[in-house]
């Protein structure tokens, strides 16, 4: 099972993407929590020098509470994760597949709930 949804753009930059993408999730319900600049904390922690690579919280509030709902400590694998990254030729966007990042946990009504934010990354995917 593939961990994640992914697309990759070829005639767009990385900051392009990035805005294209905030847009679709937000079209889609999804508000970005947490964002991590992996590129700038390498250069700035050990000095590495690696191609742009951020990595978005994304979260639909209604999704989260309804999971939250159902099992309280899934908090602990919240927001849904969003990559964007440089590789070569094009910038590619993966999202984590809840399903899979859910299928940890014995729970058939949370893994419902999965697929319905599968779909919703899936069609924000698609939308960028």
């Amino acid at each position: 099972m593939s961990y994640t949804i992914t697309r990759a753009f070829s005639a767009a930059t990385f900051d392009e993407i990035d805005a294209r993408t905030r847009k679709a999730l937000a079209e889609k319900g999804f508000g970005v929590l947490t964002e991590i600049d992996v590129q700038a904390v390498m250069k700035k922690k050990i000095e590495a020098e690696m191609p742009g690579y951020r990595i978005l919280g994304a979260c639909n509030p209604q999704m989260a509470y309804q999971a939250i709902q159902i099992e309280p400590r899934v908090g602990a694998m919240l927001p849904c994760n969003v990559l964007i990254r440089e590789i070569e030729g094009a910038i590619e966007v993966s999202a984590v597949d809840p399903v899979a990042s859910m299928s940890a946990i014995d729970n058939p009504r949370l893994h419902a709930v999965a697929g319905e934010v599968r779909d919703m990354l899936a069609a924000a995917l698609a939308a960028i």
